[in-house]
């Protein structure tokens, strides 16, 4: 699943520079999250960085992009070139 910022969000910077796959970019009024950037951190982290930092709770799961582990696992892999830790596949 993909990650939404909410309306709350009070633009204090402290989420995009946390992300990982540069998902996370100023959109017209507040943050926001590219769906297909996000990987909820799976393949870098334990948690998603964003929410861990978020001071308040305004990063919750976007119920229009749902996607099981393996899918955030698999995305995770083609952003990174294809195998863990950024190396392409060979």
């Amino acid at each position: 699943m993909a990650l939404l910022i909410t309306d709350a969000c009070i633009n204090c910077d402290v989420c995009e520079p946390e992300c990982p796959n540069q998902a996370i970019a100023m959109g017209p009024e507040i943050y926001r999250i590219d769906p297909d950037l996000c990987t909820e951190c799976v393949g870098h982290f334990d948690e998603p960085q964003c929410v861990q930092v978020c001071p308040v709770a305004c990063i919750v799961i976007d119920p229009r992009h749902t996607e099981s582990g393996e899918t955030l696992r698999q995305k995770y892999l083609r952003l990174q070139g294809g195998v863990p830790g950024g190396r392409p596949a060979r």
